[in-house]
């Protein structure tokens, strides 16, 4: 069972694991990690990815189906 749907969402968009590990300001050798589930991707990570890709973190992590974002907090 896939934990995480980070290489799909990858590339579905037809990004590179380098693409995103510019964004993640990380190495690919570790943006491979996460996607492989060799390593945890912190939520701070999680949380960049998921406004990058303007999908909610329960689809990132594969709690919905749903890739619709939830309303922002009046807290940001």
């Amino acid at each position: 069972m896939q934990l995480l749907r980070l290489k799909e969402i990858r590339e579905d968009r037809d990004l590179s694991q380098k693409d995103i590990a510019k964004i993640l300001y990380t190495t690919q050798q570790q943006y491979s990690k996460y996607e492989l589930g060799i390593q945890l991707i912190p939520i701070d990570r999680l949380c960049i990815l998921a406004d990058y890709y303007n999908v909610s973190l329960d689809y990132l992590v594969c709690r919905t189906d749903e890739r619709k974002c939830y309303p922002k907090s009046k807290l940001n």
